[in-house]
């Protein structure tokens, strides 16, 4: 019984922390694309596509959090327990701390498309190259938490 609940603390760990990330990222996004938009309504679609980017994390938290319930359901041990509340740690440190600085990116791209909506294709890889660390976190997590 305590090995399931140090799995269901792990987990939920990761989903907020993944999920607070997204916030933090998603304020900053929204924030700076509300300032843009007064200026030019139509870069809206432009813009849309940064202001949701940091918003991936919280899902892959979200992922997580339902993958590893189903073992942490089967968590017969206390050493079990800690296997999946370690499993969670990688996507939760890399979910919280690249939606954060993904969405810091997503902010001077959306600027840029400000000045010049014609770079926003090529602009999206900045925030993108940020993201591929969240997905390095869930691939490990989920290697990790199906190999329990």
């Amino acid at each position: 019984m305590i090995g399931q609940v140090i799995a269901y603390i792990g987990l939920a760990i990761c989903a907020a922390a993944c999920g607070v990330g997204s916030a933090i990222g998603l304020f900053k996004t929204g924030s700076a694309a509300a300032g843009v938009l007064t200026e030019d309504a139509k870069k809206f679609s432009k813009v849309m596509v940064l202001v949701l980017l940091p918003a991936t994390q919280g899902l892959y938290g979200f992922v997580m959090a339902l993958v590893g319930q189903g073992v942490a359901a089967d968590v017969a041990t206390l050493e079990q327990g800690w296997l999946v509340f370690a499993a969670a740690m990688p996507l939760a440190v890399t979910g919280l701390i690249s939606a954060i600085y993904q969405g810091k990116t997503s902010v001077s791209c959306i600027y840029a498309v400000a000045k010049d909506e014609k770079l926003s294709g090529k602009l999206i890889m900045f925030p993108a190259m940020v993201e591929t660390y969240a997905i390095f976190g869930l691939v490990v997590s989920l290697l990790f938490t199906l190999s329990i």
